[in-house]
């Protein structure tokens, strides 16, 4: 279902750590856990305690190669989610579209009413 697929993800760049492996394999393409452990301030299991939630939220997938296991991303689950931030963003764009119609539809010389001033207001 793809909600769990988005929450799982979404859930995974919650942390700083995690954000950050994303952003340099998206950058400079595969890589391995020991090369990205090289990269951070913590150990090597660390990293890759990181990268198994990221794999178990679909981000990230690791192959292997001979002794080589390398990290890729998953595009697909980029995608779900863009298409998900996405059909949010057009949303909140045609309420401000609809907003901006309404400031323009009112006239210039209309200015804020004072606190206080308006008619029929309870004293």
């Amino acid at each position: 279902m793809a909600v769990d697929v988005l929450s799982r993800a979404f859930s995974a760049l919650g942390d700083p750590t995690r954000r950050d492996i994303v952003a340099r394999l998206a950058a400079g393409g595969e890589t391995t856990t020991t090369e990205l452990a090289k990269s951070y301030d913590i150990s090597f299991q660390a990293v890759a305690k990181h990268l198994k939630v990221l794999e178990d939220s679909g981000l990230v997938r690791r192959s292997r190669e001979a002794q080589r296991r390398p990290v890729h991303l998953e595009v697909e689950v980029f995608d779900l989610m863009t298409a998900w931030i996405e059909r949010y963003r057009r949303l909140a764009e045609e309420r401000y579209s609809r907003l901006d119609a309404l400031l323009e539809s009112l006239p210039d010389d209309a200015g804020p009413v004072p606190p206080g001033n308006v008619e029929g207001a309870a004293q």
